[in-house]
């Protein structure tokens, strides 16, 4: 069961914060600090606590390279474990655009200046605004995420991945139940953005929209122009 709501999140938060980020040296090394911090707060049951646990060791025993490719394999490549949570629901479509400004606009509106090298749906970057706000807030806001968060835990899980338990951290702390999902399967990158046969039609896939018709653009060629207009 859960452990009784702290008055504050924003230790916990930012150290779940710090353990999605990049695995360099600097993040190795506040390891036993990122754990201290969450063990003060106590928001996390004990059985997710020594899986986090383990994660920092393992992070502290692997070779930097071996942790720091893991990361890029794990986050950096393919949407189902993607870190940017719009990228679950929107891909590369033009809505993404817009829900980022949205985001940004939350931010703003709380009163903080957004400056990060990631984008601002990036879960790291979530976390560290949802720790700048009340419990009750921050809960809330993170809760709305639930369906995309238990998307990622599961993609995580079906990988054995040990990061998985960092986002189901994150939904505990939100108050929301951990759970596997149903997730679609994620083509190749290959295959997304392979090319048609010869002479077998225009291929949409890899485009925003491949269940939608694409627009032609036409652009009048300027040697045909100069060329009529000399001949005129």
């Amino acid at each position: 069961m859960f452990q009784k709501t702290p008055e504050s999140l924003r230790l916990t938060l930012r150290a779940l914060a710090h353990l999605l980020g990049y695995p360099d040296a600097a993040l190795r090394a506040n390891a036993p600090a990122l754990l201290d911090a969450l063990r003060l707060e106590r928001a996390l049951p004990e059985a997710r606590m020594q899986e986090i646990e383990a994660l920092c060791r393992q992070l502290c025993a692997m070779e930097p390279y071996e942790a720091e490719a893991r990361y890029v394999d794990t986050f950096d490549r393919g949407r189902q474990t993607s870190l940017h949570l719009f990228e679950h629901v929107h891909g590369d479509s033009r809505e993404r655009g817009p829900a980022l400004i949205d985001l940004m606009q939350t931010y703003e509106k709380a009163g903080l200046q957004f400056d990060a090298q990631e984008l601002p749906d990036h879960l790291a970057v979530v976390l560290e605004f949802a720790s700048t706000q009340p419990p009750a807030v921050a809960r809330e806001f993170l809760g709305e995420m639930a369906h995309i968060l238990n998307a990622l835990f599961t993609a995580l899980t079906s990988k054995g991945n040990p990061y998985a338990c960092v986002i189901a951290a994150v939904l505990e702390v939100a108050g929301q139940r951990v759970q596997a999902v149903a997730i679609a399967p994620e083509p190749g990158l290959d295959d997304a953005w392979a090319e048609p046969e010869a002479f077998d039609g225009c291929a949409t896939r890899g485009q925003n929209r491949p269940d939608q018709p694409q627009p032609l653009h036409f652009v009048r060629n300027a040697r045909t122009n100069s060329s009529q207009g000399a001949s005129v």
